[in-house]
């Protein structure tokens, strides 16, 4: 009954887009239609992922296919059902939200096609995330990675979404290729390319290296983890923001879902793995957040945000690993349920950020901060749900945020139990790591609730902005409330994240439950105690309001200036340069400075820009030259017959030492 359920449900979803299609005439209807097919898939989805985790027994299908190799193989245990449920539940919002977002019938054909590739890489996410054969797994991560492309050119007319959506193609189908390579080390061990047969591969094998490095890369590409996050900013600022929502809430894990699942096949990984894994998610951490620090693009600096968050759920895979390797259930358990409970937040909060990114979008017809200011007071809902999410993706409590980085602290504290001198005690260095992220989080929606709600208009647009829609609105609402209700009711999700984390650690769930218990009890005491505070502010507050004097208004942020005007009023790149440049080593910033002069100065400047180190500085200069090389060579190529028999007896000669070596 639960697999039967979940292939309606991803039936229902990839189909949801023909209705609007087969409505072109009347668009509102055919939107509608649509969005009320594609929810109650959603709702359908959502209830198979519930059954699955309460099930005694994984649920699973196998169908012949007559694919070599191949097979439709369906198999929903608990870590699969886990993911099912940021699969189903933010396309489910984001479609509601794109009814006043991308009306069909104001944009026609446009909104038609974003809703039929909307809902084919929802269907394949589901399928991605329960497939048990390597051919099936394939096949679905191949069409979610071309649907997710042409989402990301909806508005294709634009040079740079184009450009954007081309650097994701080429990422995506690099590490589809890598993924091909690990499969067929991986099926060549196991005599299979079920997953089910792949079960205690040795880790000592001399292969395994290889699988784990083309496992990083494969599905590294797909996270988002530095430095193979070059295509991440650019796609997920180009496509509409419910789709940005989509792809950096949920499409990005489906890499996270994969190193748990390749690295789950193996008995009993190296603890070099673990550190590699560990160091990669501080270092996506760390200059995520610098980068996002540095950009005045609200949808760029939220695509960044993602690789930080990317990059504290790798952080938790990372212990996880080290705890399987030394045999510690403790270290397992909450490092893998904070990264867990993390991919589910993450999905959450970052989902509500975009959809307040788009509603100011959609207001002002602008994402450059400093074109903003002031939005608070038109758009009152819009600023206090983004402010939600502001706080939740800081880690502060009592939202969600904070409860899966406590669970990973906590894991990473347990390391010191071991004997001094043990290379694991390294790992402690995580909780401390994870309070700096958060401290820049902080600063980074300081920076931009500040400059965005707060002061006056900074242009004349936005002096005109209004609030969004309902249908805009209610979807924020919901995430915000989940922000609040996981935040508080983590305890709740224990048996969820103790079956989950028993799938992937292959330990007696009694093992996992204790820690994880201890994790989300410590967590709801700090919770309650922050929501009490901050009932308590808001108490006071409202007495001071009703029994004091009415407060004096004026314009914020005056400098005590007797009239002020939005050009004296901080900017995106006077709040956080200085927070920039401690991280100069890796993010290049380009500062424009004009100084006042005079008693009355007319003009003064301070803007910075920040190229994409990876894409702009190596990776497209490399490709531009490699174009020049092979221009020249072809240019050569074709004018001298004894060059080209030379290249022919060339590549002889590297494909015998190829077949000699791996021979």
């Amino acid at each position: 009954m639960t697999i039967q359920l979940l292939l309606v449900a991803v039936a229902a979803i990839a189909a949801s887009g023909l209705a609007a299609l087969a409505f072109t005439q009347r668009p509102r209807l055919g939107q509608r239609l649509a969005t009320t097919l594609f929810c109650a898939g959603a709702v359908a989805g959502l209830a198979a992922a519930v059954l699955a985790l309460a099930a005694p027994e994984p649920p699973a299908l196998a169908l012949p296919w007559q694919v070599p190799g191949g097979a439709f193989t369906l198999r929903l245990d608990p870590l699969s059902a886990f993911f099912l449920l940021p699969v189903f539940l933010v396309p489910a919002l984001g479609s509601i939200y794109g009814l006043g977002y991308y009306p069909q019938d104001a944009l026609g054909a446009r909104s038609v096609r974003l809703q039929l590739f909307y809902g084919l890489v929802t269907g394949a996410m589901a399928l991605v995330v329960t497939a048990a054969n390597a051919v099936l797994f394939l096949v679905a991560w191949e069409v979610m990675a071309l649907a997710g492309f042409f989402l990301i050119q909806t508005d294709h007319e634009k040079r740079e979404v184009r450009a954007a959506a081309f650097v994701y193609l080429a990422a995506t189908h690099l590490g589809t290729l890598a993924l091909i390579a690990l499969f067929s080390i991986l099926g060549s061990a196991a005599g299979s390319l079920e997953f089910a047969r792949m079960q205690g591969l040795p880790a000592t094998a001399p292969w395994a290296g290889w699988a784990f490095a083309l496992l990083l890369l494969g599905f590294g590409l797909k996270a988002g983890i530095m430095p193979l996050h070059f295509w991440l900013p650019g796609a997920h600022a180009s496509g509409p923001s419910h789709v940005s929502a989509l792809m950096s809430g949920v499409l990005i894990k489906m890499g996270v879902y994969g190193i748990l699942r390749a690295s789950s096949f193996f008995d009993a990984p190296p603890a070099s793995w673990g550190f590699v894994v560990l160091a990669l998610g501080a270092v996506s951490g760390a200059l995520g957040v610098a980068f996002a620090l540095a950009q005045h693009d609200l949808k760029r600096l939220l695509a960044y945000c993602s690789v930080e968050n990317v990059g504290i759920i790798t952080m938790g895979v990372g212990l996880a690993l080290l705890g399987r390797a030394r045999g510690e259930p403790v270290l397992a358990a909450l490092g893998l349920a904070g990264a867990l409970l993390h991919v589910l937040n993450h999905a959450v909060f970052k989902s509500l950020l975009f959809f307040g990114a788009g509603s100011i979008q959609h207001a002002t017809g602008t994402r450059a901060l400093d074109q903003l200011g002031g939005l608070g007071k038109a758009m009152r809902a819009t600023s206090l749900l983004f402010l939600v999410g502001a706080v939740a993706i800081s880690g502060l409590p009592p939202l969600n945020g904070f409860a899966s980085e406590w669970m990973i602290s906590l894991a990473s504290l347990q390391v010191l139990r071991m004997p001094a001198g043990d290379p694991m005690i390294l790992a402690v260095l995580t909780a401390p790591a994870l309070g700096l992220l958060g401290g820049l989080a902080a600063a980074c929606f300081v920076k931009v609730h500040g400059i965005a709600f707060l002061g006056s208009p900074r242009s004349e647009r936005v002096s005109h902005a209004h609030e969004s829609p309902r249908t805009m609105l209610v979807p924020m609402a919901a995430l915000a409330a989940i922000c609040g209700a996981v935040g508080l009711g983590s305890p709740l999700l224990l048996p969820t994240l103790a079956r989950a984390a028993q799938s992937w650690t292959h330990l007696p769930v009694d093992a996992l439950a204790a820690p994880d218990g201890m994790a989300a009890h410590s967590t709801l005491r700090i919770s309650l105690v922050a929501a009490g505070l901050l009932v308590l502010v808001a108490l006071l507050v409202l007495w001071r309001r009703w029994a004091g004097k009415p407060a004096r208004r004026s314009e914020t942020w005056s400098c005590g200036y007797s009239a002020p005007t939005a050009r004296m009023q901080y900017t995106g790149s006077s709040l956080s340069t200085s927070l920039v440049e401690l991280f100069s080593f890796a993010v290049f910033s380009r500062l424009e400075r004009l100084r006042p002069r005079g008693p009355f100065p007319r003009r003064a400047v301070l803007r910075t820009t920040v190229p994409e180190t990876v894409l702009d500085l190596i990776i497209l200069p490399a490709v531009n030259r490699c174009t020049g090389v092979a221009a020249r060579l072809r240019a050569l190529y074709r004018g001298y017959v004894r060059v080209q028999v030379l290249l022919v007896l060339a590549t002889l000669v590297v494909l015998l030492a190829l077949r000699f070596l791996i021979g």
